[in-house]
């Protein structure tokens, strides 16, 4: 199934580099207007750069989401280029200490994980839902993990984080779905991502460790948590609001 965006502004989060640069291409590829959002400027540039070299149409705007100056800036900086927001994905995350147990994890490490992961997803709803509605409805697309469905270990601030963004989710979505605006969140297992390497995946050992943890047999690609978003953002969607939808391979089968 083709979906078409091509009369849609669509802001990313986090949209430089991992499933934030995936979804930002394939928004491109379906013709919606992207705004790239992100802390890294050269990596943000060449992105709105791949996208204009396939013919689409995008601008980078600078911004930590945890900041709401800089939120409310790049909210502005969309509706300047393009006249406001019809769909949002917000999926600027960060993963903070791994393999600490809860007792051991620091102050300031817990507050940027939560500063980014939760409270940079109530910014970025705060700011994008008001322009959302002045358009009639759209949609928005916030990144959790299966973390957010599950426990486990050594991971307590990134766990909280991503439950919270599910709760917040639900409530977004019951809170305005009958004003128009459907708000779903993503649950990926394992991506190959420049985090997953970091986290799990340059160690050879524990790379197959996690793998093995997929009955499908293999980790997930950005391109497939990509296709997910923009589903989740057209109209082909139109009856989901308030989901968290896992896209883990069977993970949370085992």
């Amino acid at each position: 199934m083709s979906v078409d965006m091509s009369s849609k502004v669509v802001l990313v989060t986090g949209g430089n580099a991992g499933i934030g640069r995936a979804a930002s291409l394939a928004f491109g590829a379906a013709g919606a207007r992207v705004v790239v959002a992100a802390r890294r400027e050269a990596e943000g540039t060449a992105t709105v750069n791949a996208i204009r070299a396939s013919g689409g149409e995008a601008t980078f705007v600078p911004a930590d989401v945890s900041v709401r100056a800089d939120v409310d800036a790049m909210m502005q900086a969309a509706v300047a280029a393009y006249g406001g927001l019809d769909c949002a994905f917000n999926n600027a995350g960060i993963l903070g200490s791994s393999w600490i147990k809860t007792v051991d994890i620091e102050e300031d490490v817990w507050d940027r994980v939560m500063a980014v992961n939760l409270k940079g997803v109530w910014l970025s709803m705060k700011a994008e839902i008001p322009e959302i509605l002045k358009r009639g409805g759209g949609a928005i697309v916030n990144m959790s993990s299966v973390a957010g469905l599950m426990g486990g270990t050594l991971s307590a601030a990134y766990t909280a984080s991503k439950h919270g963004v599910i709760g917040m989710t639900k409530v977004a979505a019951s809170e305005y779905s009958g004003e128009g605006v459907r708000v779903n969140a993503v649950c990926p297992a394992v991506i190959r991502t420049d985090m997953a390497n970091d986290a799990f995946l340059d160690d050879p050992e524990m790379a197959a460790q996690v793998t093995a943890m997929h009955p499908i047999g293999r980790l997930g690609t950005p391109e497939e948590v990509a296709a997910a978003v923009v589903w989740l953002c057209s109209d082909e969607a139109s009856f989901v609001t308030g989901s968290a939808l896992p896209i883990d391979g069977g993970l949370l089968t085992r």
